[in-house]
C-alpha cells in the first residue's frame, strides 16, 4: 500500500480504506446481514494491514454497531495500533435532530463505543438531511464540530455526503480537509469531477468511497443488478455490459478495473470499499494490484451524463 498525505491535516493513509458500514449489518442498505462474529474477526484481520485507514460512523449499524465491534477489537489490542487512522462520522440521532447539542452527544457516544479519548478525523455525515444554512447557522453542527476541535476531542474536520453541488459549498467555507464522495466517481458515473477539481485546488483531500456502486461493478451485471443501494436501471446495466465487455478482452477483472480506476486519479487520496470477511482483505489488494494496460482505460467510456446520480 502506498501512503499518502491526507491534504492539509497532514495525517498519512493508504492509498485504500476500509469502511466498516455493512459490518454494523445493514441489510436494508446492502442486502445481507453479517454476523458478529464474522464482523469481529473481520476487524481483527484489518486491523494486522496492509490498509492503515477506517473509516464508520456513529449511526452505522443497529445503536452503532459497527464503532462498538471496533472498540471491542480496539480494546483487545491495546489501542490503535501504530500508524492506522480510525476515522467516524457525525450523524443525526432516530428524531432526526442534526442540531449543535446532537452533534457534541454524537461525538460523546462515537468516543464511548470505540474507547478512544481524541478522535483524530471526523466526519459531517451527509448534511442533506439538514438545509446548508441550518448546518452553517450559529448553534448548528458546524460551529459544534470547531468547538469540539478548539477543545482538543477531534483533530481535523471533514464532510461526507452525497450531492456533489452541496459537498461543493462545504468545500468553499475553509472549514473542512476532508470530503468523502460515494458513489460518484466509478467507471459508471463521473459526476464527483467538479468537487474532485474544487478540493485539488483548495488542497483539500477527497476520499473516494463505493467504487464498485453496491456491488455491480464488483459481481458484475450477469451476477447483479444490485447499484447505488436498489436495483440498476437499463441505461446502467447496458453501460456495465460494455465496461464488463472491455475488461473480458483485456482479461482484467471487473473488480480490479473499478478499484483502480478511482485509485489511479490524482485526485483521490484513498478509496473506501467496504470489507466484511477477512478473506476480502487480501482479494481487495490483489484488485488494487492487479497488471491493467493502458489500452482498457482507453476503451472505457463513461454511462450518458443523464444516469448520473445527483
Amino acid at each position: 500500500m502506498r501512503i499518502r498525505t491526507l491534504g492539509k491535516t497532514g495525517l498519512h493513509v493508504t492509498e485504500l480504506c476500509v469502511g466498516t458500514s455493512a459490518l454494523g449489518s445493514n441489510p436494508k442498505t446492502y442486502g445481507y446481514e453479517v454476523a458478529e462474529h464474522t464482523a469481529l474477526e473481520t476487524l481483527r484481520r484489518v486491523f494486522q494491514g496492509p490498509i492503515t485507514f477506517l473509516d464508520t460512523s456513529n449511526e452505522y449499524g443497529q445503536n452503532g454497531s459497527s464503532e462498538r465491534l471496533i472498540g471491542t477489537v480496539l480494546r483487545e489490542l491495546g489501542g490503535v495500533p501504530d500508524g492506522f487512522l480510525v476515522a467516524t462520522k457525525v450523524d443525526p440521532d432516530s428524531t432526526g435532530d442534526f442540531s449543535g447539542r446532537r452533534v457534541h452527544a454524537s461525538v460523546r457516544e462515537s468516543r464511548e463505543r470505540l474507547d478512544l479519548d481524541h478522535l483524530p478525523l471526523v466526519y459531517l455525515h451527509d448534511p442533506e438531511r439538514i438545509s446548508f444554512s441550518e448546518a452553517t447557522a450559529p448553534g448548528g453542527p458546524v460551529q459544534a464540530m470547531r468547538e469540539l476541535q478548539a477543545d482538543g476531542v477531534i483533530g481535523h474536520l471533514g464532510v461526507a455526503g452525497g450531492p456533489i453541488e452541496l459537498l461543493r459549498r462545504y468545500v468553499d467555507t475553509g472549514v473542512f480537509e476532508v470530503v468523502i464522495t460515494h458513489n460518484r466517481f466509478t467507471l459508471l458515473d463521473r459526476s464527483a469531477g467538479p468537487l474532485l477539481d474544487d478540493c485539488a485546488a483548495a488542497g483539500v483531500a477527497a476520499v473516494n468511497a463505493a467504487p464498485f456502486a453496491s456491488g455491480l461493478l464488483a459481481k458484475g451485471p450477469n451476477h447483479t443488478d444490485r447499484y447505488f443501494y436498489g436495483s440498476a436501471p437499463p441505461q446502467i446495466i447496458e453501460a456495465a455490459e460494455r465496461v464488463q465487455a472491455v475488461c473480458d478482452r483485456h482479461d482484467v477483472p471487473l473488480a480490479a478495473a473499478a478499484l483502480q480506476f478511482s485509485m489511479r486519479d490524482s485526485r483521490i487520496t484513498s478509496t473506501v470499499v467496504g470489507i466484511t470477511r477477512p478473506e476480502r482483505v487480501e482479494q481487495t489488494v490483489q484488485h488494487a494490484q492487479h497488471p491493467i494496460p493502458d489500452s482498457l482505460w482507453h476503451q472505457i467510456h463513461p454511462a450518458p451524463e443523464e444516469v448520473w446520480l445527483s
